[in-house]
């Protein structure tokens, strides 16, 4: 009995280690509803890839722009953060020195105990989460730390967009 609870335990391990804050594209193209696998498990009204009404994306644009997302800018890294959350500061650290080195990048922290209906309202399940929004549109979303060379990659094709 011990050993099946020590393997269950140890792929359990591996399994949220490979996820941790790995920055995963939204099926939707971006109001805050996402796939299914996007936050490690199914929701019971999942069936696939979420489908979203015009009246949802529109409800997600506006969450967005409440929190201080300009849509004209071509990619925002929304933080979602906690008061006494270690993994919160790391995450601040990393997508501060990406704003900072990237032009068209901007990065906006936002208190989630403070702002709990954009927290329903965009699907986050817990600090940190990001949101890699581009034109007003959530793109990608991570949970946890996400690496900066990773943040770079996922943002490089969208700033070539925006350029052209």
């Amino acid at each position: 009995m011990a050993v099946a609870v020590l393997v269950v335990a140890t792929v359990f391990g591996v399994w949220h280690n490979r996820r941790d804050g790995r920055l995963r594209t939204v099926a939707d193209g971006g109001t805050g509803q996402m796939d299914a696998d996007s936050h490690g498990g199914t929701l019971p009204s999942d069936n696939g890839p979420a489908t979203l009404a015009a009246d949802d994306h529109a409800a997600g644009d506006q969450t967005l722009r409440d929190l201080g997302v300009d849509p004209a800018t071509p990619v925002t890294l929304v933080q979602f953060s906690s008061a006494f959350c270690a993994p919160c500061r790391a995450t601040r650290r990393v997508l501060g020195d990406v704003a900072g080195m990237v032009d068209g990048v901007t990065h906006l922290e936002v208190d989630a105990e403070s702002h709990l209906d954009a927290v329903r309202a965009l699907d986050i399940w817990r600090t940190p989460t990001t949101l890699v929004v581009a034109n007003g549109r959530i793109v990608q979303r991570a949970s946890g730390v996400p690496a900066k060379a990773q943040v770079l990659a996922a943002i490089a094709p969208m700033l070539e967009n925006a350029a052209r």
